[in-house]
């Protein structure tokens, strides 16, 4: 039956059960815990579903898909076919974002089976007639069919009451057409299925972090959103999508934290922008040294010329200095001597903010508050949204308040910052996080790389966990990458690139910047605590390589996905190799990037490798070298290649048939 769209029928007691009914509708695919949270898909996408279906007895089953968006009334509806085994398939496409239901029905298809059944009777050579005139009673109790089945219905009916013969029942457009209209006496329908249809940006992007008021100039000046606009090309040339600020408020004065987080501030120290607010505002105020809404709107509009957005860093924690703490005072806890109590993770301690009480009694408002601050800046043209440790907040609270934004604008994006426990994580990320960071930026191994995707591209992590791989954050400067060594920075956004389809640096990454507290994996002389002014076109710098690997992302469909995946095994520890795969199959990437600073020649084998070719799929011919053109016959079901990391860590062909 072609895609329609119909009124909702009206329902049996229990037919909102997954067996309710004579059906059982069971081991649906594509579902997250039961149908718990959402499964989450990109725009423009084939949703394809999947169910075991069946009941009792030896009738013709029918089914078929059913979808709306959560907010509608009317459903879409197609067919679904059966593959073996009882295991039904169907497929739908939404075009638009939003949130959206799928539910699937199952009946019992009297017609169909009547047919087969009398034919089968008259090729036996058995008495029909009295067959043939239960198959025109069933003709005449069609009701649901649209008007060209119930055209054909009325005029077969018609034509077997007319002449009596029974191939008046048998045509093929009759069997249509009543799988259209016949009555569906024993419906039944599954639990509904939530979905989510995000943008593409949700999917695939590369982001730049930058802090706003280190983009002077002039040293020991506080930078301003038109210092940010001044950067836009050179960021933009590099390739990126979106343009992160890390938090743009004003900073509070009580307890601000100096120079490489010292307890005490010196003269003219900034302060740390996740201390947010004083007398100036709290989270809807911009800090008054970076400019004006006015300037705001502007780099925005600016952001977009060049092909850009910004993403704002929400951070729910406050300043004492914070309009909060006067204006709502029971959101905040106090300690048994009445003193405010300051933030702590154990033994870290952060005298310069506190957080909300999210068990306060009067805790409704303050989540109202918190969802009109992403309201407000939705507002000013801000859709990405970087959440600082939502972890520690309350779960429940973010499944709200992503669904109450994005059931107002649902090309918002959340991106989760929470390296914390994995199901945690995950957790996050099913209850509507639209991507997450992850552990990447600790894997230095080929087997803990190679664990880890297969991790998050396998069942069910793949349907709901959208990873973001940052190579370094303002907060962690990873061990490996501490010496300073080109090939390793090279190496690490090369592996962050194109095994993620959403990856991000902080800025300095392409200048090499890893000066580190002896002992720790944190920057020394942090810009979280002093305002820095950089020579961007600094020597030795890699701005060109990371736009060589952000225009080959764009270039090939293969890279801006993390879903098909799979590792090419290979003799040397060192080196890890994969393939990625677009969805229609037209692009196939293979990569080959070393862990080790020494060069080295090795066998690439690519036996398990397809590409689409004019007469279906088989293996790939020749590669093609993304980045110089060079090309390499496949001979023996392989390549044999030579890497130098000194020269390029990262290998990136496309797959030639």
């Amino acid at each position: 039956m072609s895609v329609s769209t119909q009124k909702n029928m009206p329902l049996r007691a229990g037919e909102e059960g997954a067996t309710a009914g004579a059906f059982h509708i069971e081991d649906v695919y594509p579902c997250i815990d039961a149908g718990r949270f959402p499964v989450k898909r990109l725009a423009g996408d084939t949703v394809d579903v999947w169910a075991d279906i069946f009941r009792s007895g030896h009738d013709v089953i029918a089914a078929q898909l059913i979808w709306r968006r959560e907010q509608d009334r009317d459903w879409k509806r197609s067919a679904m076919t059966l593959h073996d085994n009882d295991r039904w398939f169907g497929s739908f496409k939404p075009a638009e974002p939003g949130r959206y239901v799928y539910a699937i029905e199952a009946w019992t298809d009297e017609f169909a089976t009547w047919k087969r059944d009398f034919e089968l009777k008259q090729k036996a050579g058995q008495d029909v007639a009295l067959d043939a005139l239960e198959g025109a009673a069933l003709l005449t109790r069609a009701q649901y069919g649209g008007k060209e089945a119930t055209a054909i219905i009325l005029r077969q009916c018609e034509d077997f009451l007319h002449r009596g013969d029974p191939s008046s029942l048998l045509v093929p457009e009759l069997t249509s057409a009543m799988a259209e209209g016949c009555v569906r006496s024993d419906l039944t329908r599954s639990r509904l299925y939530p979905l989510t249809i995000d943008r593409s940006l949700a999917v695939a992007g590369a982001w730049y972090e930058m802090v706003p008021r280190s983009q002077s100039t002039v040293p020991g000046q506080h930078g301003t959103f038109r210092d940010c606009m001044a950067r836009l090309p050179d960021i933009a040339a590099m390739g990126f999508d979106v343009l992160y600020f890390t938090p743009i408020h004003p900073i509070g004065k009580a307890n601000r934290k100096g120079r490489n987080n010292a307890l005490i501030a010196a003269e003219g120290d900034p302060g740390s922008p996740y201390a947010i607010g004083s007398p100036e505002g709290g989270h809807d105020a911009i800090h008054p040294d970076l400019g004006s809404f006015d300037d705001f709107r502007e780099l925005i509009a600016a952001c977009k010329t060049h092909s850009m957005e910004v993403a704002l860093d929400i951070a729910v924690q406050c300043s004492p200095d914070h309009p909060w703490l006067t204006q709502h005072p029971d959101w905040f806890k106090r300690r048994p001597d009445g003193s405010m109590r300051y933030a702590e993770n154990p033994p870290k301690k952060y005298e310069d903010i506190v957080n909300p009480d999210f068990g306060c009694e009067d805790a409704g408002s303050l989540w109202n508050a918190l969802r009109d601050v992403i309201l407000f800046w939705v507002n000013q043209g801000v859709r990405i949204f970087r959440i600082d440790n939502p972890h520690t907040k309350p779960l429940n609270f973010w499944e709200w308040l992503i669904h109450e934004v994005q059931a107002k604008d649902p090309g918002v994006i959340f991106l989760a910052e929470a390296f914390t426990r994995p199901k945690v994580m995950k957790g996050l990320a099913k209850l509507g996080f639209t991507q997450s960071y992850t552990y990447f930026t600790w894997r230095t191994r080929r087997w803990e790389i190679e664990s880890y995707l297969n991790e998050l591209t396998g069942y069910p992590e793949r349907d709901y966990y959208r990873p973001n791989f940052f190579v370094s954050t303002p907060d962690i400067l990873p061990y490996h990458l501490q010496g300073g060594e080109p090939w390793m920075f090279k190496s690490r956004v090369a592996l962050a690139a194109t095994l993620s389809s959403n990856y991000g640096i902080y800025n300095g990454f392409e200048l090499l910047e890893h000066e580190a507290i002896p002992g720790r994996e944190e920057y020394l002389n942090s810009e979280k605590y002093e305002i820095k002014v950089r020579d961007w076109d600094a020597s030795g710098n890699i701005k060109s390589y990371i736009a060589a690997l952000n225009r080959a992302r764009r270039a090939n469909p293969a890279l801006l996905q993390t879903r098909n995946l799979i590792f090419i095994p290979i003799d040397n520890d060192q080196i890890i190799a994969f393939a990625k795969q677009s969805a229609e199959g037209h692009n196939t990437i293979v990569v080959a990037i070393t862990l080790s600073r020494e060069s080295c020649e090795f066998w690439l084998p690519l036996d398990s490798i397809r590409v689409e070719t004019a007469d279906g799929s088989g293996p790939p011919v020749a590669l093609e070298n993304l980045m110089t053109c060079e090309r390499h016959a496949i001979e023996w079901g392989g390549v044999r290649l030579r890497i130098d990391p000194l020269r390029d860590p990262a290998l990136l062909f496309r797959c030639l048939a």
